[in-house]
């Protein structure tokens, strides 16, 4: 069936059915009416795998899909454009061109954390850039993988996006068949095996993965403004989020204030009982809540650690007295687990982030300038913010993805465009003159001329 799919899209690409600007923004207004019509289904069926409220969802994923839309309805008919770039003199009197084109048929693997946006987001890139696409939603996230199916029957035929249900089984077929592009967000062990097996078609990929994204606080930080937004992007989503802060690195002078005030923001957003919150989300399945609850160790606990295994829940929970050797320090959390270090030596630390895996994000709360840029500076990730966490995603302006073991690649708004299509190099030649400099048979006076066009 995957193979049958395929040749299907390979055969619309080829009749040109997706090269026009007009076609593509006529297919990504259909998509943005289809998913306002769509989007209470879109809630009920992300609450019933993830157990997201409604303002969530929309905040989170419904909100951010339909903004990415809003950019390239406003900004495509720029991106397609030729660019003009400068012709070297030994190529006068040429013009050069850059002209950005389809890829052509593109895979999409997504994940089940955030199955909507991550699933729409670069299906929206690739539409804009004039691709075809094929859809492998998780098959964790089971209700919203069946709604994003019938959105895109409603809006695509199937020669231009198909979406293909399952697991592993499907996963594997659909890799071993040779697409012109493969973009995958998800585990770093399963992008392993993705960059794997697009390499014996030698397809490029994009990989959006995660890591252990550092959350630095400084004794110059707002303390108190620090624990909000904190609380807010770490348990977002149950923790559930791959830019979410992983672990805190705080100056010790600040670390009992800092803890504190965590532990009073979780009761401000979350309540005194975020297990009864019909508004805290829950983790995804029995299997990630036991990992997870393997990771709790009671003398480290210094608030929440409480569950519920029927309603797959864990609180907001902060550990405390944690060292770099400890198990939830070894890998990525993925949870509402937060564990809180601290520091006397930041530049001790820094050197131990960096001979670590590059994180996915870092996030540094501090109004001491020079410590800022020298934490940005000195520190490879993909992204990250100032006196702010998880933010910097929100936006279609800025490339998000991450480096090293975090993933290659980026996507959003013009950076989504440019991932998902070739940036076509074109010499225009003109007629009217022609230099006999590069025709034999070469002489001295040809020589000298040709270096010094060259040199």
């Amino acid at each position: 069936m995957e193979k049958m799919i395929l040749q299907k899209q390979r055969n619309f690409f080829a009749g040109g059915h997706t090269f026009s600007v007009k076609t593509r923004l006529e297919y990504l207004k259909k998509l943005r009416k289809a998913i306002i019509q769509r989007q209470d289904d879109i809630c009920q069926a992300l609450k019933k795998d993830l157990g997201k409220s409604e303002m969530e969802s929309y905040m989170c994923e419904i909100g951010l899909a339909l903004e990415e839309i809003t950019y390239f309805l406003k900004n495509l008919h720029k991106l397609v454009k030729d660019q003009i770039v400068s012709t070297s003199f030994a190529n006068f009197p040429a013009r050069s061109i850059i002209r950005p084109v389809p890829r052509g048929n593109v895979l999409i693997i997504s994940p089940w954390n955030y199955p909507f946006l991550l699933c729409v987001e670069p299906l929206i890139d690739a539409v804009a850039a004039g691709n075809t696409a094929v859809l492998k939603p998780s098959a964790y996230s089971v209700c919203t993988s069946e709604i994003i199916r019938h959105i895109m029957a409603e809006v695509f035929p199937p020669e231009y996006v198909s979406v293909v249900s399952g697991g592993r089984a499907e996963n594997q077929a659909l890799l071993s068949l040779k697409f012109d592009y493969i973009f995958f967000t998800g585990s770093a062990s399963v992008g392993k095996e993705v960059l794997r097996q697009a390499a014996e078609n030698l397809t490029p990929v994009s990989l959006e993965l995660g890591g252990k994204s550092p959350c630095i606080v400084d004794k110059s930080a707002n303390v108190a403004l620090a624990a909000r937004r904190i609380v807010f992007g770490k348990f977002l989503n149950c923790g559930q989020t791959c830019v979410a802060p992983d672990y805190i690195l705080c100056s010790k002078h600040i670390q009992k204030e800092l803890t504190e005030a965590l532990c009073a923001e979780i009761q401000r957003q979350f309540g005194l009982d975020p297990l009864n919150n019909a508004e805290y989300g829950r983790i995804i399945n029995e299997k990630h809540f036991y990992r997870l609850m393997e990771l709790l160790d009671k003398q480290q606990i210094v608030y929440g650690g409480r569950s519920n295994v029927s309603l797959l829940k864990i609180e907001p929970t902060l550990l405390g007295n944690v060292s770099w050797q400890d198990e939830v320090m070894k890998e990525e959390i993925f949870g509402p687990v937060l564990p809180i270090l601290s520091y006397v030596s930041l530049e001790e630390e820094l050197e131990r982030i960096e001979s670590r895996p590059h994180p996915l994000a870092l996030y540094i709360f501090s109004n001491d300038k020079k410590r800022i840029n020298q934490i940005t500076r000195c520190c490879r990730y993909g992204g990250g913010c100032i006196n702010d966490v998880i933010m910097h995603l929100t936006t279609p302006h800025m490339p998000f993805g991450g480096v090293g073991e975090s993933g290659m690649g980026c996507y959003h708004g013009q950076f989504g465009f440019n991932t998902f299509s070739h940036k076509k190099s074109i010499l225009e030649q003109r007629t009217w003159l022609d230099l006999p400099i590069r025709y034999q048979p070469y002489g001295n006076w040809k020589k000298r001329l040709l270096k010094l066009f060259l040199h």
